[in-house]
């Protein structure tokens, strides 16, 4: 597993502030609101996550940097993907807004299956969250189980031929220019079957 330094990982996403600025995500007390609204105790959230109830406790309260494996453990504890940890859903309507990232300028972060680069990361109050990904997992036996989440999903093959694997479908191959819709909360990866790692575009409601 690829590891990254999760206060790079912060930059991921932006919260708060006046619209124009962003401020960075507090990532303990994201996690905390998420946990408060599922109404599990510490002890509850930890083994959701199989972390410590030590360790847990030491995010929440802003006394620990977590690996990205223990960021993967959370987000998969609480039924949401990564980025998700990283984008707090707005309630609040915004009008009017617009953000443009160009080409390679989005936030980097990787992990051994995919290289995700987020896009639009500067816009808060997001309903979607965009980004684009580096396939380069070849098998299933490079996952750690399915990956699902809350709210819909789609996705878009950019370059390469990519194999989608969800839990009540069969596997479809997928080339440049096929897409798909689904529901995130089932079961979902996605292998790239090119000689080359698959570009795609994922983009994940938030709402």
């Amino acid at each position: 597993m690829t590891t990254k330094d999760p206060r790079s990982l912060i930059r991921i996403a932006r919260a708060g502030g006046a619209e124009g600025v962003a401020e960075p995500l507090d990532l303990g007390r994201r996690v905390r609101e998420l946990r408060k609204a599922r109404d599990w105790t510490l002890e509850q959230a930890a083994n959701q996550a199989g972390l410590a109830r030590s360790t847990l406790s030491k995010i929440e309260n802003g006394q620990m940097s977590p690996t990205y494996d223990a960021l993967k453990k959370l987000a998969v504890g609480l039924g949401i993907s990564v980025p998700q940890l990283f984008t707090p859903p707005q309630a609040e309507k915004v009008n009017g807004r617009m953000a443009v990232t160009q080409s390679g300028a989005g936030t980097a972060t990787a992990t051994a299956t995919y290289e995700h680069e987020l896009l639009a990361e500067t816009l808060t109050k997001k309903q979607m969250l965009p980004y684009r990904a580096r396939v380069r997992a070849r098998s299933m036996d490079e996952f750690d189980g399915w990956v699902r989440h809350d709210g819909e999903e789609f996705l878009y093959v950019l370059t390469g031929v990519i194999r989608l694997f969800t839990e009540f479908y069969e596997p479809v191959d997928m080339r440049r220019g096929d897409s798909a819709y689904y529901d995130a909360t089932m079961g979902h990866n996605v292998i790239s079957t090119s000689d080359e790692d698959a570009m795609i575009l994922w983009v994940t409601s938030l709402a």
